[in-house]
């Protein structure tokens, strides 16, 4: 674990090196993202699942990345399917935070501002990613963002210690496997995304 987090908190080198040349940007960001992935899997189940503020910070920057990331999509995605899921994530997780707000307050808790840092990489792995590697960075990265939030909600909602938070969480289960399908969906061609 503590090599994972040590990874997720290396910063991001968007130079290439010159002493290198079989390095490109692309290569450095799919391995960001990987690293990323596994970082975020970590920390939504082990984290999140009963500690209220662990699951309030990582249930509002989820939503977040999955606004930003989906107006990226509506861009600069190439198959018609991945434009209509990055509308849709926009919608969806729009929604979702909305109906968080008011539980997050009776609470007591406070939501973050906005994005980590690693959420932030990603975000920046989307904007660099070359037109043709688009649909592809975007739909990995959507892959494993879902089923970190998918670990996050399903842990929260069996054993989160807030009521009124576990039962939102209980019920963004199907909606967020719904994503998750989707997405992998997409990934094997179905919806033009190939």
């Amino acid at each position: 674990m503590a090599a994972l987090s040590l990874a997720a908190c290396q910063q991001k080198d968007s130079t290439p090196n010159p002493n290198d040349p079989g390095t490109s940007n692309e290569a450095v960001n799919a391995a960001q993202d990987a690293t990323s992935a596994a970082v975020g899997a970590t920390s939504a189940a082990t984290a999140g699942p009963m500690s209220t503020d662990a699951f309030v910070t990582n249930a509002v920057i989820s939503d977040m990345y999955e606004i930003e990331a989906g107006k990226i999509a509506q861009q600069k995605g190439k198959a018609q399917g991945v434009k209509d899921f990055g509308k849709m994530m926009v919608a969806d997780h729009t929604a979702l935070s909305s109906a968080m707000k008011p539980l997050i307050a009776a609470a007591g808790k406070t939501a973050p501002p906005g994005l980590d840092e690693r959420r932030k990489g990603m975000i920046d792995n989307l904007n660099a990613a070359a037109p043709a590697d688009f649909d592809k960075v975007y739909l990995d990265q959507q892959d494993a963002a879902h089923n970190e939030a998918l670990t996050l909600m399903q842990g929260y909602a069996e054993r989160g210690d807030d009521a009124g938070l576990r039962d939102a969480a209980s019920k963004a289960v199907p909606k967020i496997q719904a994503h998750l399908d989707h997405v992998q969906q997409l990934k094997a061609g179905g919806d033009g995304a190939h």
